[in-house]
């Protein structure tokens, strides 16, 4: 049994709602069917993907299931996290009851492979040249949605997951590394970081005895990372 990651699937799949997203470079040129070939090639029955966030372009929950159904005909368990742009989730009780082989990741913990499962959406943090009184109510929330999945961790190994970066600038120090390193996280997987710019910008490898990696799609050339 495995554990594998991406993030930013940005699926448009509904009736009416085609999203292309080759218009942000050729690294998303077919980066739905990639996907699915690179998934079904590498992922068994009994293995278990996390999918952190920005999933689906639909705005209400019967667009959305046009690609959560997608997801769910795949191979293996899923784990979904909430992105930016996911604006149907809602209602985590209703999510948790719709697919059999998909869990919506909301405030707990989920155990898999001898591992504890822990994350949240995150957001921009106060580093962020655009950060705004509203952005820090959003800040706060999230620190507290990320604390309580922290809280329900069974596993002595946490693997800690954010859809956001847990910091805008690598050279500071936000709330959310503060909480991973409390909770003696030693490995986060993030996403929404898209272009070479803002790959070369984002942090990357060891920061205060925290391994911090990348999983958006576009920077996984559309290939799931093998975590264990």
């Amino acid at each position: 049994m495995s554990l594998f990651a991406i993030a930013d699937l940005h699926l448009s799949r509904a009736p009416g709602l085609s999203k292309p997203m080759d218009i942000f470079g050729d690294r998303w040129i077919g980066h739905e069917e990639r996907i699915k070939n690179n998934w079904q090639k590498t992922v068994q029955e009994d293995d278990t993907v996390v999918v952190a966030g920005d999933i689906s372009w639909g705005l209400k929950l019967q667009d959305a299931a046009y690609d959560l159904e997608w997801i769910d005909k795949l191979p293996g368990k899923k784990i979904l996290l909430k992105g930016n742009h996911d604006l149907w989730w809602a209602g985590i009780q209703k999510l948790n009851r719709m697919y059999d082989s998909i869990t919506f990741l909301q405030n707990t913990s989920i155990a898999v492979e001898g591992v504890s499962i822990c994350g949240s959406r995150g957001w921009i943090t106060p580093d962020d040249d655009d950060y705004t009184e509203q952005d820090d109510k959003i800040y706060k929330r999230e620190l507290l949605r990320l604390e309580a999945s922290l809280k329900e961790a069974t596993q002595d190994r946490i693997i800690g997951f954010l859809h956001y970066p847990p910091v805008s600038n690598p050279k500071r120090f936000s709330g959310f590394q503060q909480l991973f390193e409390d909770y003696g996280v030693k490995e986060v997987y993030y996403g929404h970081i898209h272009g070479e710019e803002g790959f070369r910008k984002t942090i990357q490898g060891n920061y205060y005895g925290i391994d911090y990696r990348l999983i958006s799609a576009d920077y996984l050339n559309c290939k799931l990372l093998k975590i264990i």
